[in-house]
C-alpha cells in the first residue's frame, strides 16, 4: 500500500488517556463545569452560566418509552446559530442514499475488493469516504448504506452531521480522534464507534494515513441483540460500551464550516464559533465506542458450526421481528473444539447478503487473497464458502486436528435481509479482484459411493474424534 505521511496533524491534541463514562443504552449524565446541568428540569427560563438548552431527538417524541431515545444539551450558543445551508462546492460524487437504477446496480456475483491505496493529496475524513453498496432510501427511512473512507489528513475547522442515519466506524488502519456534542473519542483499530444521526462531529487522524470501513442505517438505531436461550450473560456486555464525558470549546472560530449530509448530498453552512461548545449535557442518545477485544463469543462444544449470527455485536432491527436491517458480526480469536465436523464456515447460500471486511491477520475460511483492508460482498443467494486451499487443509487434518485457538485475526460482516445495489465506482474499481471466482474453481469431486459414510456414522456413534 502506498502512503504519504503527514507533517502536521490538524485539530486539538487528544490527552493520552481520555475519561469516559460506561453502559449501553444508560441514561448518562455529564458535566465540564460543575453546577452546568440545570436542577429540576430540563428548560429552564435561565440556564447556569448562561447556558443555551438544546434537545436532540433520536425517536419521535411519542415513541415507547423503552425505545425513546433524546438528550439535552446545555452550549454556550446554539446550534441554530449559523448562514443557510448551501450545496457544497466541488461536490462528493460518492455518497448514496438513495439507491436506485441511476446510481447503482447489482449482480447476483460473488464480488471482492483489494485493500485500497490512501490517496497522496491531502484527503479529510468527508472528502475520503465512498458508498461501496447499499438498499433503500434515507428519504423514506428504510434501509442502509456501506462505505469505506481513507484519509491522511484532519478535517480543519470543520464538522460533518449525519442527517441521514447513524455511522457505525470500523478503523482498520490508524486511529481517530473524534470530537463530538457530547465529548471525545480515541477510536483505534479494533475498537468501533457509533455516531447516532444528527450528532456532529469532526475526526482528526494522529498517526496520518487511515482507513476503515462505514455502516449507515436509515430510520433505526444500533442495539444490542436479544439473547435468548443464551441466558442473561455473552457476546458484548453493556458495561463495555463507553460515551464520552463533556468537553467544550469556547473561543471563536471564524469561518467555521458544518457540512450537512443529507439526502446523500453534502450541504455547507458557516458560523462564528466551534459546534463543540456543550459544557454539560445528559440523556440516553449519544455517540460511543466499544473495544471489539471484550466480545464473550459462544461456539460449538461438540459438533457442527455455529450460525454468524452467534457473534453479532449490534443489530439494526427491522420492522420483522428476528430479521435486522443489519447485523454488526465479528469473527474474533477463539477456540475451536467441535468433534468430527468441518470447522470453517460451511458452504451456503443466504436470504441475507454479506459484506465482509477484514481488520487484520487472516480469515480461516479464506487462505488467499482476503486482505485486510479489502473486502467482499455476498450478495442474497449468492453461494459462497471456504476457498480451496482451506478446504483441502481442513480435509487434510482429518479427525486429528484436536481442539485449537484461532489467534491473530479479526474479520466482521454487514449482514442485511436487503438485497444491495452496487455503485459504479465500487464495480469499476482499480482494486476490484476479478480473479476471486477462482478461488472456489480447484474443488474437486470427492465423491465414494461406498464405504466410508458408514464408516464415519460409526465412529461419531461411538465417540471417536
Amino acid at each position: 500500500m502506498e502512503t504519504k505521511p503527514v507533517s502536521k496533524i490538524d485539530g486539538p491534541d487528544f490527552p493520552p488517556e481520555l475519561s469516559y463514562q460506561s453502559g449501553f443504552g444508560n441514561h448518562l449524565v455529564s458535566e465540564a463545569i460543575p453546577g452546568a446541568l440545570p436542577e429540576g428540569q430540563n428548560s429552564p427560563l435561565t440556564c447556569p452560566y448562561g447556558l443555551y438548552a438544546e434537545q436532540i431527538s433520536g425517536t419521535s417524541f411519542t415513541s415507547p418509552r423503552k425505545l425513546n431515545l433524546r438528550s439535552w444539551l446545555y452550549r454556550i450558543k446554539p446550534s441554530v446559530t449559523h448562514e443557510p445551508f448551501k450545496p457544497r462546492v466541488p461536490g462528493h460524487g460518492k455518497l448514496v442514499s438513495e439507491f436506485n437504477e441511476s446510481n447503482s446496480s447489482t449482480t447476483p456475483t460473488q464480488l471482492r475488493w483489494k485493500p485500497a491505496d490512501i490517496p497522496h493529496l491531502p484527503t479529510d475524513f468527508i472528502d475520503g469516504l465512498y458508498t461501496v453498496c447499499g438498499a433503500g432510501s434515507s428519504l423514506l427511512r428504510h434501509g442502509f448504506a456501506v462505505h469505506m473512507y481513507m484519509a491522511n489528513k484532519s478535517m480543519d475547522n470543520c464538522a460533518l452531521c449525519n442527517a441521514d442515519g447513524d455511522f457505525l466506524i470500523v478503523p482498520q488502519e490508524g486511529r481517530l480522534w473524534i470530537t463530538t456534542e457530547c465529548g471525545r473519542l480515541q477510536v483505534s483499530p479494533g475498537e468501533i464507534a457509533v455516531l447516532p444521526q444528527g450528532f456532529r462531529f469532526s475526526v482528526n487522524v494522529p498517526d496520518g494515513p487511515t482507513r476503515g470501513y462505514v455502516a449507515e442505517v436509515f430510520g433505526t438505531h444500533f442495539q444490542l441483540p436479544d439473547l435468548g436461550p443464551i441466558g442473561a450473560n455473552g457476546l458484548a456486555a453493556p458495561r463495555d460500551f463507553l460515551a464520552p464525558v463533556a468537553w467544550f470549546e469556547e473561543s471563536s472560530c471564524p469561518g467555521y464550516t458544518i457540512v450537512q449530509k443529507f439526502g446523500g448530498e453534502l450541504f455547507t453552512a458557516r458560523q462564528d464559533f466551534s459546534p463543540f461548545n456543550v459544557a454539560a449535557w445528559h440523556g440516553n442518545y449519544f455517540p460511543y465506542k466499544y473495544d471489539l477485544s471484550k466480545f464473550c463469543p459462544c461456539n460449538t462444544v461438540l459438533i457442527d458450526h455455529g450460525d454468524p449470527s452467534i457473534n453479532t455485536v449490534l443489530t439494526a432491527p427491522s420492522d420483522k421481528p428476528g430479521v435486522a436491517l443489519i447485523d454488526f458480526v465479528i469473527f474474533p480469536p477463539r477456540w475451536v473444539v467441535a468433534e468430527h465436523t468441518f470447522r470453517p464456515p460451511y458452504y451456503h447460500r443466504n436470504c441475507m447478503s454479506e459484506f465482509m471486511g477484514l481488520i487484520h491477520g487472516g480469515y480461516e475460511a479464506k487462505a488467499d487473497g482476503f486482505l485486510p483492508g479489502g473486502a467482499s460482498l455476498h450478495s442474497c443467494m449468492a453461494p459462497h464458502g471456504p476457498d480451496t486451499k482451506s478446504y483441502e487443509a481442513t480435509i487434510a487434518r482429518g479427525n486429528e486436528a484436536g481442539p485449537y485457538r484461532i489467534t491473530d485475526t479479526m474479520a466482521f460482516m454487514f449482514e442485511s435481509y436487503l438485497i444491495p445495489r452496487i455503485c459504479p465506482w465500487a464495480l469499476e474499481s482499480p482494486f476490484m479482484d476479478h480473479d476471486y471466482y477462482q478461488c472456489w474453481i480447484g474443488l474437486k469431486s470427492h465423491f465414494k459411493r461406498e464405504g466410508t459414510h458408514d464408516k464415519d456414522m460409526n465412529m461419531l456413534r461411538n465417540g471417536h474424534d
